[in-house]
């Protein structure tokens, strides 16, 4: 039996009070019908007994205590799937934005999605192409990983994020010759020249047949913004788990999703916790982030690339602070190379993949990536006790093996972290280009590899 209740109790902000209503259920959708015929939408929020706060998608301005029916559906939000999602732009959720018409849905699901049972769960292996080095080489993106990009406000991430999505591919090719593997593209709280810059450079580089979007605008409400990477999400684990796919899922701005949770929570009325973020924040995220995996008997995949700003640059913010200790590693910008001119302005040494152990290697990229990778890290760490010490004495004054370590550090920003926003660089390219540049090194100094291995990829330069 359908009913509908008319008025409404009180109204604040972006939320609606209404009493009297046995039964309803938390996150049930409903439809607020307007007396001028309108309909808004929204959800069900909070329940104490038969009194109910619904927060409205649209937002409440025209809305009165007197000019309103609400309805309930008596469902949660659901989003219509299909494989034709593919190629395809939506609003915060899940409504098509691009004039080509509703999507024939073959399934509605769930946009909070069904927690996957740690026992189903695979562990992840084999990697993911970028085709940027200093990830590839160094940070390396495993199928089934959440590995999020920490940058800051005015950084290039949002030039990274479009060649992820340009570049990355899996090496696994099927019977008719393509790979199976999608681009999930979520963004939170863009202005509209940035969503521009997102779809025409999707469409220029020719991907965009392999892509879902997402788009959530900075005029859009933010109660949007706290649905979008739901929607996302459940798109990427329905063509992972129901069609095969292999699904990299990149949200951004992570940060605008949690100011928009704040200031979602702030208008509740509940307590805030670390700088105002709601106390349910970890848990918040931590709902989002699980949502990648690989699992048992399913074909697919779902991998993660969550990017935030850092607020003042600050990783001990509580956003970064808890997407670390939920992810299996970080990507961060650095604002010092940034400044220097090197794309993308990736920080090695704060950087890891902490699954990049058992993707990488024999079988999977190359024999000797393991050693190259620690080497580099450790003789690029030497470069920064070098770089101190020559700020106090002088460069002249080092000595021959500091001087050495100063011009390697300086190649291998300029030539290994630094590469052009359309260069795709191949596994076998990066491994040879870091050899390339270790061979500059006394072989003395390489004392994170085996004899074998240096004797089969050290070269020295004659001179």
């Amino acid at each position: 039996m359908i009913i509908e209740y008319s008025g409404l109790t009180q109204i604040v902000g972006p939320l609606v009070t209404l009493e009297g209503v046995p039964g309803a259920q938390y996150d049930e959708m409903v439809e607020l019908r307007l007396t001028d015929g309108t309909v808004r939408v929204g959800r069900v929020v909070k329940v104490e007994g038969d009194k109910l706060v619904i927060q409205v998608f649209e937002g409440t301005r025209g809305l009165s205590l007197e000019n309103t029916q609400t309805h309930f559906t008596g469902k949660p939000i659901e989003l219509p799937l299909s494989k034709e999602i593919l190629g395809r732009t939506f609003d915060g959720l899940g409504r098509p934005k691009d004039a080509l018409g509703e999507v024939y849905a073959e399934t509605r699901r769930d946009v909070n999605g069904q927690p996957m049972n740690p026992v189903s769960r695979e562990y992840p292996r084999n990697y993911i192409h970028t085709g940027i080095s200093s990830i590839d080489a160094l940070a390396t993106l495993i199928r089934g990983q959440k590995l999020p990009i920490f940058s800051g406000s005015g950084m290039k991430h949002n030039e990274l994020a479009v060649q992820l999505v340009r570049q990355s591919n899996i090496a696994d090719v099927g019977a008719d010759g393509q790979s199976k593997f999608a681009i999930v593209f979520a963004a939170m709280g863009v202005k509209n020249d940035v969503a521009q810059y997102f779809i025409d450079s999707f469409e220029q580089a020719g991907v965009m047949s392999r892509v879902v979007m997402f788009l959530n605008l900075a005029n859009d409400p933010i109660i949007e913004r706290v649905i979008t990477p739901r929607c996302a999400l459940t798109a990427a684990e329905y063509l992972a788990f129901e069609q095969g796919y292999h699904v990299l899922v990149i949200l951004t701005d992570i940060t605008s999703y949690c100011e928009a949770l704040r200031e979602f929570s702030s208008s509740k009325g509940e307590i805030p916790g670390r700088k105002g973020f709601p106390g349910y924040l970890y848990s918040d995220l931590a709902g989002l982030y699980e949502r990648a995996g690989i699992l048992k008997a399913k074909p697919g995949s779902v991998t993660q690339i969550p990017i935030l700003t850092m607020p003042s640059d600050d990783i001990t913010h509580p956003i970064p602070d808890l997407t670390g200790y939920i992810t299996e590693g970080q990507i961060v910008l650095g604002r010092e190379l940034d400044s220097t001119g090197v794309y993308p302005p990736v920080s090695v040494l704060p950087s890891l993949s902490r699954l990049m152990k058992d993707g990488i290697g024999e079988g999977y990229t190359r024999a000797d990536h393991n050693a190259v990778a620690n080497q580099l890290f450790a003789s690029y760490a030497k470069v920064q006790d070098a770089k101190a010490l020559a700020s106090v004495i002088g460069e002249d004054e080092l000595s021959e093996t500091d001087r050495k370590l100063m011009i390697f550090g300086r190649a291998f920003e300029s030539r290994f972290l630094s590469q052009s926003f359309t260069e795709n660089r191949s596994i076998d390219e990066t491994l040879d280009l870091g050899w390339e540049l270790l061979s500059q090194l006394p072989r003395a100094e390489l004392d994170r590899v085996d004899d074998e291995t240096l004797n089969a990829h050290y070269h020295p330069s004659e001179d």
